[in-house]
């Protein structure tokens, strides 16, 4: 089993910034891809970006491409999402995962979820 356990979610006015971090526990962290997810009320919950075993390989969704920012450090279970200029559009509750595969970026692929942060983006 996986613990995830993600933080730094809040209020934030559009083009400000905040950073979300999740941290792991229960099994070797490096073993694991890292996702992160994002559910806006009433839509269904989809891709954000993901990251490699090392970090050496990262992809953004488009909606995100040139703002976020996905990375991990290894030596402390922890996975990030750096988010910049933001928009009202990316108010959602804001998960992290852990899967075995990389490259696959659907929800199935993934088998450990976090509670969820709240991320809100105020115009």
């Amino acid at each position: 089993q996986v613990q995830l356990i993600e933080s730094g979610g809040g209020l934030v006015q559009a083009g400000g910034s905040l950073r979300l971090s999740c941290a792991a526990s229960g099994r070797t962290f490096s073993n694991y891809v890292m996702g992160w997810f994002r559910q806006a009320p009433g839509k269904e919950r989809g891709f954000v970006a993901d990251i490699s075993w090392s970090g050496g390989s990262t992809y953004n969704a488009d909606s995100v491409k040139g703002r976020f920012t996905i990375s991990r450090d290894n030596a402390k279970n922890t996975v990030y999402l750096r988010m910049n200029s933001m928009k009202p559009e990316d108010t959602a509750v804001y998960y992290c995962a852990a899967g075995s595969t990389y490259g696959v970026r659907s929800m199935g692929r993934y088998d450990y979820w976090g509670q969820g942060t709240q991320v809100t983006v105020s115009s």
